[in-house]
């Protein structure tokens, strides 16, 4: 298993994804089998490339900054900063399964930046 692969390969599928090419995301990235557990997303890779075709077409402006990821086993966890249209602003934290380097299931959540606060901290 190599962690480092795994985290490189989980960023650029994400990002690829979400920038507007989740086919080639899917082709290049993901196995024959993929499991989604995103009750938004339909089960499967295309309703991955569906949902995310959608996105990109609805939402072009949206941006993405991948704040952290960690690797340990076949997992690997995205915690990411994405800023849609109209400034609203998402923390995300998304979990990935791999086998034989390729990604095979997906988990993720997905929170609003509140306005206010009650603390000064960053929510990444």
């Amino acid at each position: 298993m190599n962690l480092e692969q795994n985290k490189a390969n989980a960023i650029a599928f994400y990002k690829m994804a979400y920038l507007g090419d989740p086919k080639q995301a899917i082709d290049k990235y993901v196995g024959s089998d993929y499991i989604q557990h995103n009750p938004d997303v339909a089960d499967g890779t295309q309703g991955f490339i569906d949902y995310f075709t959608r996105m990109k077409r609805e939402y072009p402006d949206k941006s993405i900054d991948f704040v952290r990821t960690i690797a340990e086993g076949d997992l690997v966890a995205l915690h990411t900063h994405q800023i849609w249209p109209g400034n609203e602003q998402y923390i995300t934290m998304d979990f990935f399964r791999f086998e034989e380097g390729k990604i095979v299931e997906h988990w993720d959540s997905i929170q609003q930046i509140p306005k206010h606060s009650a603390n000064p901290n960053t929510m990444y």
